[in-house]
């Protein structure tokens, strides 16, 4: 496919792949690079020293286009940009703040920027920013999200229509179908996390990715509205939380529940238990783990035949 997404990453597939934390390795971002797709880096639960060796080594992996996505409201931002800049990353998504920030500092070192939002109003202040792109990502989607909790279906035409460049689909995608969807909406790519969590590739806790191929409808929830609004598998660790927040509990007893560490211990150390578990709500249509190269082409391939389906009906 050529459109305005492939040309401005220089990808086969307009598919990219969630920069998600203890899940988007090296190995995941240059697996997905390799086959076609756009394979991003998850800087957010990295050191800025992890963070050089994973573009080092994802360099060694693939000679595609690989990105970093870099959560704002994180630590070390400063360092994290500088070791992209320094090691020649291309492409940088930022989620979780501001764009007006680090927008112009990466484009004066010739990088691609793209912002993550949750609302119109927040992709006119990325595309004000001078982003090249942004993805709006819905309220069905894993991990941070917005608090207005607008669907993929009513978030994505309503921010196409608001802004003039390039709209990346997010939020209960795992399908060529979904993507066909979106693309119905008026965007002109995809990003996917959840389904790439279910990959040999993607760095989470084997323990994990099986609860995602059992999760069924319901099992995700979003929560911590007081703090960061995250969806999460209901566990023990979820079940805290609201009880917590069902008596009214305050942000700062919050943050003491959440401690350091949760997601970690959750996704990446295996406890499913007491640690936070970030995934989608379309972890329920997720029933297998497969490589991500066929991953990416289950959901291409799917996406044609929709497509030509589509194309096939003739009007009366």
């Amino acid at each position: 496919m050529d459109n305005r997404v492939t040309q401005l990453f220089g990808i086969r597939y307009p598919i990219i792949q969630a920069g998600m934390v203890w899940t988007a390795g090296w190995k995941l971002a240059s697996a997905v690079s390799n086959a076609g797709g756009l394979g991003l880096i998850g800087s957010g639960s990295m050191y800025p020293e992890v963070l050089r060796e994973h573009i080092r080594k994802c360099k060694a992996a693939t000679d595609k286009p690989f990105g970093v996505n870099v959560p704002l409201l994180y630590p070390d931002i400063e360092q994290h940009m500088q070791v992209i800049v320094s090691e020649g990353v291309r492409i940088v998504f930022t989620s979780g703040g501001s764009p007006a920030k680090w927008t112009a500092f990466l484009k004066a070192h010739g990088i691609i920027v793209v912002h993550v939002v949750p609302g119109a109003r927040y992709a006119v202040k990325a595309e004000q920013a001078g982003c090249d792109a942004v993805v709006a990502e819905g309220f069905e989607a894993g991990g941070h999200n917005g608090r207005e909790e607008t669907t993929t279906l009513c978030l994505i035409p309503g921010v196409c229509a608001a802004v003039g460049i390039p709209v990346i689909a997010a939020g209960g995608i795992a399908s060529g179908r979904a993507m066909m969807a979106a693309f119905a909406l008026g965007a002109e790519g995809v990003q996917i996390g959840t389904r790439f969590v279910a990959t040999p590739e993607a760095s989470a806790h084997p323990a994990f990715k099986q609860a995602v191929v059992q999760a069924q409808e319901g099992d995700t929830v979003l929560t911590l509205k007081k703090l960061v609004p995250v969806r999460l598998l209901k566990n023990a660790f979820y079940r805290q939380v609201q009880e917590a927040e069902n008596r009214c509990a305050s942000e700062e007893e919050l943050k003491q529940l959440l401690g350091k560490g949760r997601a970690k211990k959750g996704m990446f150390e295996g406890d499913l238990e007491n640690g936070e578990l970030e995934i989608g709500q379309v972890a329920a249509l997720v029933r297998e783990i497969k490589p991500a190269a066929e991953v990416v082409k289950e959901i291409w391939d799917e996406f044609c035949r929709v497509h030509q389906l589509i194309c096939a009906i003739k009007p009366d």
